[in-house]
């Protein structure tokens, strides 16, 4: 009998999430996109940062190649990062959305894909916030029964403040 049972709640679907449509999707996936990047630029808690993540999460990066591979790799570099700014002079980086670019679209029985341009500022220490680069990225976010989770990440044509896209290829 509890063979039979086991069968059975194997066999039982998950509920699915309903996807938000239209601004909903957008703010609501905008607000995903906030938390996280506040969590990772300027907090250093990595089990928020690992419910915020897929546990296949990957990241790829034009400058740093393939960052993750799965969410416990990803965590494992946000810890690292979060204990090297404990230094009083460490360099300290924002990461800022130019709301204006930002576009989502769904994905049924997923989520959604997020994309858009942001912009990096960095400081030393206390010292003066400068903006120093900027960035296009894709996202591809996943809705779960607890919310958002980020799932993958494309981020790439990383340039100088006020280059031109152009000015990022070799």
């Amino acid at each position: 009998m509890p063979l039979l049972l086991a069968l059975a709640l194997q066999a039982t679907p998950t509920p699915a999430v309903t996807i938000p449509t239209g601004g909903d999707l957008r703010m609501a996936v905008a607000a995903a996109d906030a938390a996280l990047f506040k969590t990772f630029f300027e907090e250093c808690e990595p089990a928020k940062l690992d419910a915020m993540l897929t546990p296949d999460f990957e990241m790829y990066h034009d400058r740093d190649g393939v960052v993750a591979r799965d969410s416990k790799a990803m965590v494992a570099l946000y810890t690292k990062q979060c204990e090297a700014k404990k230094a009083p002079n460490a360099w300290r980086s924002r990461r800022e959305l130019v709301a204006d670019s930002l576009n989502v679209e769904p994905v049924p029985g997923f989520g959604a894909i997020e994309e858009g341009d942001h912009v990096f500022y960095e400081r030393q220490g206390d010292g003066p916030e400068k903006l120093v680069g900027q960035a296009h990225f894709v996202q591809l976010w996943q809705l779960t029964s607890t919310g958002w989770r980020l799932s993958r990440v494309l981020s790439y044509s990383h340039r100088a403040a006020g280059a031109t896209p152009e000015a990022a290829k070799p």
